[in-house]
């Protein structure tokens, strides 16, 4: 007689996680990540599709079948190697990448049930290794005797690194912060990526030779055209896009307004929550509002919770809908007690009368015509004026390229919106010099940014070894 099928899950293994009143007490990551038990039994959904179009939907090309399958087997060890073929980062990608627009939207079971957790799985076998005290580094060839210079160390410059170390390659990352990290360290809390997660894979790349200098703030330190001077065939540019954006309204100069950058960087880097044993002040206030509907927005409302506002308002001139934040961590911020503004645009922000923030006013909003983005055009609702009273205003609707680098990089084209120009494989018009990540494409997600930092690293070999 034939051995009955096993019966699927048709949902996915749940997270576990802290519980929303404790969890916004504290600054400690709320998802607590799978057990063992937990890890096999979500595993043991995954169809093992020989096609598999999961691995279309990844950025940098992780064979995620094979890699599941090792956790089938109860091999972890073996499934995070597989994994670190193509992704450096897995514990981190793991956590902060929106995996249902990537590898999950094309997972074949998600066609009829929830798809496979593929990122909880790369988290849980890279916290095993970690955690176990089991991480091995690549077999490194005989170094090839070209140095290249990687400026900046989020997500693409990390991957570049790891990429072309691997290669026989020497690497050096310079960092303009007094820690490597970028964005991982500065822009994402602690409660959604905890920094020792991100300092264990930087600590995994310097044991391959990657070598890094922080406090390096390239167009200032030293220049582009100094370092393929120096000692350099070749320099890769991932420094993001930090410049924030602002609203241009009257109030924005005011004690208590702060970018998103500014934010989260005291808090997440510079550990103002901790003040004054970190002395990195930063403004508690009591009623905050954030105006944006990304993650950063999310982020900044629910680090604004921890710090112990009563109330925190998120206003988005959209509607749900057409947040472009990640529904988990939407569903988190609600869970948390974050009170969402739909259809609602600042107007001013408005002072108490000693130089700091007293309120905000808005204005009620009603979607349009679909604009550029594909997306509904918020038009004002003329006399729906209404005073919102708050003590802190953040400022989280995007970020744009920082000026300095290109500024003092002669023959570096840029697009109209200060963007470093790449073909398609990531070289610029200046000779030597590649670029990926945000300071190309603005702002998007880690695994985007490391996906470009692959490309470039093929790109960089290829030039070099002609």
């Amino acid at each position: 007689m034939a051995e009955k099928k096993k019966e699927i899950n048709p949902k996915k293994t749940p997270m576990p996680e802290q519980e929303p009143l404790v969890r916004i007490e504290n600054f400690n990551e709320v998802a607590l990540g799978y057990s063992v038990k937990n890890a096999i039994a979500e595993a043991e959904r995954c169809l093992s599709c020989k096609k598999a179009p999961c691995v279309g939907g990844c950025p940098v090309e992780v064979d995620i079948p094979a890699f599941i399958q090792f956790v089938k087997e109860g091999d972890f060890l073996k499934a995070v190697k597989k994994i670190k073929e193509k992704n450096i980062l897995p514990a981190i990608c793991g956590r902060v990448c929106p995996q249902e627009d990537q590898c999950e939207k094309y997972c074949t079971l998600g066609k009829k049930y929830e798809p496979i957790a593929i990122g909880r799985l790369e988290r849980f076998v890279a916290d095993f290794e970690r955690e176990k005290g089991l991480v091995e580094g690549f077999e490194v060839p005989k170094p090839n005797g070209k140095k290249v210079a990687v400026i900046g160390s989020g997500p693409s410059g990390l991957t570049v690194a790891g990429d072309l170390v691997k290669l026989g390659y020497d690497i050096t990352i310079f960092e303009a912060l007094h820690k490597p990290g970028g964005v991982l360290v500065y822009g994402i809390p602690e409660f959604r990526l905890p920094k020792k997660v991100v300092q264990a894979e930087i600590e995994f790349l310097q044991k391959m030779g990657v070598k890094i200098q922080t406090d390096v703030v390239v167009g200032k330190t030293v220049t582009i055209d100094e370092l393929l001077n120096q000692e350099y065939q070749a320099v890769f540019i991932g420094i993001g896009a930090g410049l924030p954006l602002f609203m241009g309204i009257e109030g924005e100069n005011l004690n208590g307004v702060y970018s998103a950058n500014e934010f989260l960087t005291r808090v997440n880097l510079m550990k103002a929550y901790l003040f004054p044993e970190y002395d990195t002040p930063i403004k508690r206030g009591e009623k905050v509002a954030v105006v944006g509907g990304g993650n950063v927005a999310l982020d900044s409302a629910r680090t604004a919770l921890r710090l112990g506002a009563k109330k925190v308002y998120l206003v988005y001139r959209r509607s749900e809908k057409e947040m472009p934040c990640r529904h988990e961590e939407f569903e988190h911020a609600k869970e948390e007690g974050v009170e969402f503004i739909f259809l609602t645009l600042p107007k001013r922000i408005l002072s108490r009368g000693n130089g700091w923030v007293g309120a905000i006013e808005c204005i009620k909003m009603i979607l349009g015509e679909p604009d550029e983005t594909g997306r509904r055009r918020p038009v004002p609702v003329s006399g729906s004026e209404f005073i919102l009273d708050v003590d802190v205003v953040v400022v989280a609707i995007g970020t744009r390229a920082n000026p300095l680098l290109p500024s003092t990089t002669p023959g570096l084209r840029l697009n109209e919106k200060g963007y470093i120009k790449i073909n398609e494989i990531g070289r610029t018009s200046k000779k030597g010099v590649f670029a990926g990540g945000d300071i190309v494409t603005g702002s998007a997600t880690v695994i985007s940014a490391m996906g470009a930092g692959r490309t470039a690293a093929r790109a960089i070999d290829e030039y070099l070894s002609k």
